[in-house]
């Protein structure tokens, strides 16, 4: 579990809170100041008055949403008030960006007035191209919905309702069909009333269920006619009927739909549900039933949860990101009932696809294919953001909200390049990673960096940390910094019953190298040999160390104990620069030197073996000063030799050099000047002719550029070893472990 101060701290670090605001357009000069504001600034303004539409054209409106909440109805927390609810709107912005590039501004209003929040979302109208509605109690979230779907002209959505309604509402078209039911003829059961639960059942209704075939349950039991007045939402749901009791109202049901609280229903009430019955148990975090005790109950059970560790997964954010992509760029109006429909056979269509190995790997599968354990795509599959948005484009065009048409065919095209391998790589790396966690060994486990980076990987199940040293001092520290060390092991190589075994295993190895066995022993109570030791004969799957200490400290040891790949003579180093659109390898760039051309070779294999990992299509560039032959110097002759030298050994490759570093990202360039060339698109594996270059090169990218660096990744040792920088962040400790894992699990 996540810990407060994990939270806390995650939070508060840094720059407190999740978002920033970076300008889009250079601020350096006094031209570009000039441009940015006054005088330059009235030609758009004079544009836009002429042309109100304008406004999308020379401003940020067209890809900038409002999350907007009181604080009044806050996920699991109630009404804790506008201020108190500013993380989560935060958090949704961070999600919008991540998923479909949208950027957000969130506003909470110290408000619980329904008519405060309608006025004050009219008047921001002319700055923001939508408004997310979130967390805002009902009924009033209904009247504040509808209240501005008629009078403003953006798109106004409220995902508490709509979006648990569009997820559902897919998984519900594929289930029933799983099952060979009709919608006419389903009888749906919900426990919940609230805005969710009255959200899909009108959606529902659209696609076809039969009205007097929902029977709804809240907090009071079912809703029958008789029981109470009921305000006009709950009113379209209640029913004749004698059934007074959740267990009486799932008799016979074939579908239920949970949008409550945990544990209101029981394996009995499973039991009573018609054959094949659809379980969609959506309260967060715990579900109304647990997912085993379901399946327990039922074998022929089709089930769903809010929870990503089981199938089928609802969630949101399949949704509400997509869906504001396609009214955005179509300048929509509104989102009507058209385009939540239309989202909603989206997803269902592609969870029929098959799904591409790669998706599947980020969830730990071999495979993914449309049955009972696979209804609804994953949050995770790049393909949702150009399925889901364009068809919402599509029926904003159809249905005539839209005041921009776009080519539907280009428009994919343009949302499969929002699509960047920087963003979801690291996510790749992390759902591989829970999907089997491997034992990780740190060496430097009193080290607060290491303490942090192990509570979180145990928080989110991405590895299995063993800390080395002292327990005493480990706790000492843990306790200062308030880091619990449930789920971590503890191990002091000095007083380890296992030194003398490794210590003999050492010896064997390097006796003839100048150790002695009492030299083992001794060497034995070193936390990094003895680590490393722990690695050779299997009693951990992984080792990372360094964080406290020089890069040989940390790579002699393991070049004493680790074999090296066959084929391979020596280790080298590797860093991912990660941006937003794109993943660049360089390599070496911890290592070698001067590498030979024939160690190059091995390099640049050892490299593309990494970029493979990540699912990522090598394109090799051999770096140079010199483009293909046009300065002859025995640097660049060697970057030449090496091109060839790797076409020769693996000319499947696509591979080219030397060449200098702007062609190698110049496509255009490329074609133009070297139609010889065989890269038709950017390189995306650089490797260096020496480690004065590449190191140089990805420190000034990452200080300078703004990339993220991962690594140092180190290549062509036998397990999984890796040397951490002394200036990783405890977020890059995580990530190198659980590349780590995804490392290991390959192996």
């Amino acid at each position: 579990m996540i810990t407060k101060q994990q939270a806390l701290d995650y939070h508060a670090n840094g720059r407190p809170g999740k978002v920033s605001v970076q300008p889009t357009k250079p601020c350096l000069t006094q031209v570009d100041l000039s441009l940015a504001y006054t005088p330059g600034v009235a030609q758009p303004c004079l544009e836009i008055a002429q042309n109100p539409e304008d406004v999308y054209k020379y401003t940020s409106k067209g890809n900038l949403v409002a999350v907007i909440s009181n604080g009044t109805a806050v996920l699991g927390l109630g009404d804790i008030g506008a201020a108190a609810g500013k993380p989560v709107m935060e958090g949704k912005g961070v999600l919008f960006k991540r998923f479909a590039d949208i950027d957000v501004f969130d506003i909470e209003l110290d408000t619980k007035d329904p008519q405060e929040v309608i006025r004050c979302c009219q008047m921001l109208e002319p700055t923001f191209g939508g408004i997310n509605l979130e967390d805002i109690k009902a009924p009033e979230c209904f009247l504040i919905e509808e209240t501005l779907k008629k009078t403003m002209k953006i798109p106004v959505f409220h995902d508490d309702q709509h979006g648990t309604a569009i997820i559902s509402a897919a998984a519900l078209l594929n289930a029933v069909e799983l099952v060979k039911k009709e919608l006419a003829h389903i009888r749906v059961v919900f426990s919940g009333a609230g805005a969710a639960g009255i959200a899909c059942a009108k959606l529902y209704l659209r696609l076809g269920v039969n009205p007097e075939n929902i029977l709804m349950v809240d907090s009071k039991g079912v809703m029958y006619e008789g029981r109470e007045s009921f305000n006009a939402s709950k009113q379209l749901f209640v029913r004749r009927t004698e059934a007074r009791t959740l267990l009486d109202a799932m008799k016979d049901a074939d579908v239920f739909v949970g949008v409550s609280v945990a544990n209101t229903v029981t394996p009995q009430m499973i039991k009573v549900m018609a054959r094949d019955p659809i379980v969609f148990a959506m309260a967060n975090p715990d579900p109304e039933i647990p997912y085993p005790d379901a399946l327990a109950a039922r074998k022929d059970i089709v089930m769903a949860t809010g929870r990503s560790d089981y199938p089928n997964q609802i969630n949101n954010v399949l949704g509400f990101p997509f869906i504001f992509r396609g009214a955005l760029d179509t300048h929509a109006t509104q989102i009507n009932e058209e385009m939540k429909i239309a989202a909603v056979h989206a997803l269902a269509q592609l969870a029929k696809e098959d799904v591409p190995e790669e998706v599947a790997r980020v969830y730990g599968l071999a495979s993914l294919k449309f049955g009972r354990d696979y209804i609804v795509p994953k949050p995770f599959d790049s393909r949702v953001l150009v399925r889901e948005a364009a068809a919402v484009a599509q029926a904003a065009m159809v249905s005539g909200v839209a005041r921009r048409q776009l080519d539907i065919e280009a428009y994919k095209r343009e949302l499969a390049r929002r699509v960047g391998k920087g963003r979801i790589m690291l996510d790749s790396v992390m759902e591989k990673a829970k999907h089997e966690p491997k034992r990780v060994v740190f060496p430097e486990g009193s080290s607060p960096r290491i303490l942090r980076a192990a509570r979180i990987l145990v928080s989110e199940g991405l590895a299995k940390p063993t800390l080395l040293g002292r327990a005493e001092e480990i706790q000492k520290v843990a306790a200062d910094l308030e880091v619990s060390l449930e789920g971590i092991e503890l191990l002091d190589p000095a007083t380890s019953a296992r030194r003398a075994a490794y210590a003999e295993s050492f010896f064997e190895r390097r006796q003839r190298r100048g150790v002695t066995s009492a030299r083992a022993l001794a060497m034995m109570a070193d936390p990094t040999y003895f680590g490393i030791m722990m690695l050779s004969v299997g009693d951990c799957d992984a080792v990372l160390s360094g964080v406290d200490s020089d890069y040989p400290t940390t790579i002699r040891p393991a070049l004493e104990i680790i074999p090296l790949n066959p084929g391979i003579t020596r280790v080298s180093g590797l860093y991912a620069m990660i941006r937003d659109d794109r993943v660049y390898m360089f390599a070496d760039t911890t290592v070698n030197i001067d590498p030979t051309a024939e160690e190059l070779v091995e390099i640049a294999l050892s490299a593309t073996k990494v970029a493979c990992h990540f699912d990522i299509e090598p394109r090799i560039a051999m770096l140079s000063f010199s483009n293909f032959g046009s300065s002859r110097y025995p640097a660049s002759e060697k970057m030449a030799l090496a091109a060839n030298l790797l076409k020769a050994r693996a000319p499947e490759l696509i591979v080219e050099g030397e060449m200098q570093a702007d062609v190698a990202l110049m496509p255009e360039m490329m074609k133009r000047l070297y139609p010889f060339s065989r890269l038709q698109e950017e390189a995306n594996v650089f490797i260096f002719p020496d480690l004065n270059a590449s190191n140089i090169a990805y420190k000034l990218l990452q200080r300078m550029g703004n990339l993220r660096a991962v690594g140092p990744i180190l290549m062509g040792l036998s397990k999984p070893l890796h040397v951490l920088h002394r200036t990783l962040e405890v977020s890059d400790i995580v990530d190198m472990a659980a590349i780590a894992v995804v490392d290991a699990q390959a192996r």
